[in-house]
């Protein structure tokens, strides 16, 4: 049996399943016929993948906050879930120098809160929780970061992502694999798509200057980083949790990042980007350096080493940036043409699933 074949009527809770990667996790695991449980605030105002699915009436929708401890575990209990992937998080660099304590009190308390359900709830048996690939110290070196590097964010959300991962190993060993649970931690490298919208992200960024006819400001050209489709680490994380569910060996911490030939700079990626676009639409976009004085602090150099999960669970990235780029494209233009999301979706989730079962 396959991992996608797994999730046939398995019981799977979703934290924060009304975010980008939350959104595309949901309709993943739609199609896989689990029985899918969401937790989330409500999705950001404006527009959001979540809403433009239009999920209603499909699975468990619960909107609350993965700080209120009682209303988890109330959910625990009643939903019983066998599975438990934890997304929920503040995920953006600079809202987290705006907003230190809630980014802490999102991304590490919320851990805890997650891990805590888990260890009174006696049905859960796997669980994964999705990190970052800006958990590691960065050194600015050339080479990928491997699982057993310092764990050591420089800003506020990847200092919190590296105590999340703290809380996760402290709960493994301490109360969850004696009660044979199996707990990993996922750690993803830049993760681009149709549907994300957030602030402070260079494909939405694209995407709004293309919607308001103006040039793409890139802040940080050079920048190197991991870029990979957001389908890639959807599917690894429930490639993970399917694998240590059926064996618990396969439980410890996994980089998911694309090969070495699709670490692009970000100024490589939005020329990407405008390629593909011109191609979809006919119209190119122009974009301009716009690096900022007095920027907060961003990694200028970040790589990682996916030897782990390639070896041990047989993983592969499945598109190439090209691929990538071509999706991304097609699910905005899609968008701005008012077309119909969710049969988009659902025709890059089969294309997605051919290429890679």
């Amino acid at each position: 049996m396959n991992w996608f074949d797994f999730y046939k009527g398995k019981k799977v809770l979703v934290t924060g399943h009304t975010g980008f990667k939350g959104t595309w996790m949901t309709a993943l695991l739609l199609r896989a016929g689990a029985e899918v449980t969401g937790y989330a605030l409500e999705p950001e105002h404006g527009p959001n993948a979540f809403e433009l699915c239009e999920f209603s009436g499909k699975f468990s929708n619960i909107i609350g906050d993965i700080r209120d401890i009682e209303k988890l575990k109330a959910t625990f209990q009643k939903t019983r879930p066998e599975i438990v992937i934890h997304m929920a998080a503040q995920p953006i660099v600079r809202e987290s120098y705006r907003s230190p304590v809630y980014t802490y009190e999102v991304n590490v308390m919320g851990t805890v809160n997650v891990m805590e359900c888990v260890r009174l709830c006696d049905s859960v048996r796997s669980v994964v929780n999705v990190t970052t690939d800006k958990v590691y110290k960065n050194r600015e070196w050339c080479w990928g970061y491997r699982e057993n590097e310092e764990l050591n964010g420089f800003d506020p959300y990847s200092n919190s992502k590296s105590c999340s991962e703290l809380v996760t190993s402290c709960y493994r060993d301490s109360f969850l694999k004696a009660a044979g649970v199996a707990v990993s931690t996922a750690r993803a490298g830049n993760v681009i798509g149709g549907g994300d919208f957030a602030a402070d992200r260079i494909m939405p960024d694209c995407v709004r200057a293309v919607e308001a006819g103006k040039d793409i400001l890139v802040r940080n050209p050079g920048s190197i980083r991991p870029y990979q489709h957001v389908l890639e680490p959807v599917a690894a994380y429930l490639r993970l949790a399917a694998a240590q569910y059926e064996n618990g060996d396969f439980a410890g911490s996994y980089n998911v990042g694309p090969e070495e030939a699709d670490c692009l700079t970000t100024g490589e990626l939005v020329e990407l980007f405008c390629d593909k676009w011109e191609e979809q639409t006919g119209c190119r976009p122009v974009w301009t350096d716009g690096r900022e004085k007095d920027a907060p602090h961003e990694a200028g150099y970040l790589k990682l080493d996916c030897s782990s999960i390639k070896e041990r669970l047989g993983w592969r990235p499945v598109w190439n940036m090209e691929r990538t780029m071509e999706m991304l494209t097609e699910w905005y233009a899609c968008y701005l043409a008012h077309g119909d999301i969710r049969a988009c979706m659902e025709r890059q989730i089969s294309e997605f699933l051919q290429d890679s079962l």
